[in-house]
């Protein structure tokens, strides 16, 4: 990328351009065997760093609300999240990279055999607090109540050690946890489909917004996205079409 000198201290007004990392989404970042972060966001963080010329600076949490945070107050450039009219106050997105399904998990013996029947009076659902999972369901769940973990992927031990009737969240997290603990089961299907995303604070400008989307689409078309998710053995995630 050939960048105005202007435009490259809008994006990384530190002089290195900081990555807002969640490894509480498995699917896209993870803490490998030395603690150091690894999965398709990290990769597509270094390769954004490396088109533009400048040093990248890993800002990770293990939560997606503390992630959307330090971007909304500009202490990160950029980062990877499940688009939301929540965040989209303080964050501007990108066009979707990755298409992820979020699910319903139940305990074998439950009566609940449909996502439909999920949403009824005296049920509760456990999901992780500000997931995207938690957003969409605060805004779409009429009848049923929430109960928040501390995190995403605590969200099945949460489920597994209360009363509540469900689980969700992202298919393979739950499909994971299904297998590690007896007596669970997911519903078929997805009750909903997460766009994720790059974003930026919304302060930067369009000319920022626009590198960034532009940076999304090149490693759609390249390949890179689906390159990056076979080398980490993604399944059950697919690449977004071009916006």
């Amino acid at each position: 990328m050939l960048l105005s000198p202007q435009l490259l201290a809008t994006l990384a007004p530190q002089g290195r351009i900081r990555a807002s990392i969640n490894t509480g989404n498995p699917i896209l970042a993870r803490l490998d065997g030395d603690g150091q972060p690894a999965g398709v966001s990290i990769d597509l963080a270094r390769r954004f760093a490396a088109q533009l010329g400048l040093a990248l600076e890993l800002v990770v949490f293990d939560t997606a609300g503390k992630s959307v945070d330090a971007v909304t107050r500009e202490e990160a450039d950029f980062g990877f999240f499940a688009v939301d009219p929540v965040r989209g106050a303080g964050i501007a997105f990108s066009a979707p990279y990755v298409l992820i399904e979020g699910s319903y998990l139940v305990r074998q013996d439950s009566p609940l055999t449909d996502n439909a029947q999920v949403d009824q009076a005296g049920h509760t659902v456990v999901v992780g607090k500000g997931s995207a999972y938690d957003l969409y369901l605060s805004r779409e769940l009429r009848h049923a109540q929430i109960e928040r973990a501390i995190s995403s992927p605590a969200v099945v031990d949460t489920f597994v050690g209360s009363a509540a009737d469900v689980a969700a969240g992202v298919r393979q997290q739950l499909e994971a946890d299904a297998a590690r603990l007896p007596g669970l089961r997911l519903l078929p299907g997805r009750f909903m489909v997460i766009q994720q995303a790059m974003g930026l604070p919304k302060g930067r400008g369009e000319q920022a917004q626009r590198v960034l989307a532009d940076f999304v689409e090149e490693a759609k078309a390249s390949g890179f996205v689906a390159e990056a998710l076979a080398r980490h053995g993604i399944q059950g995630a697919a690449v977004a079409p071009a916006a």
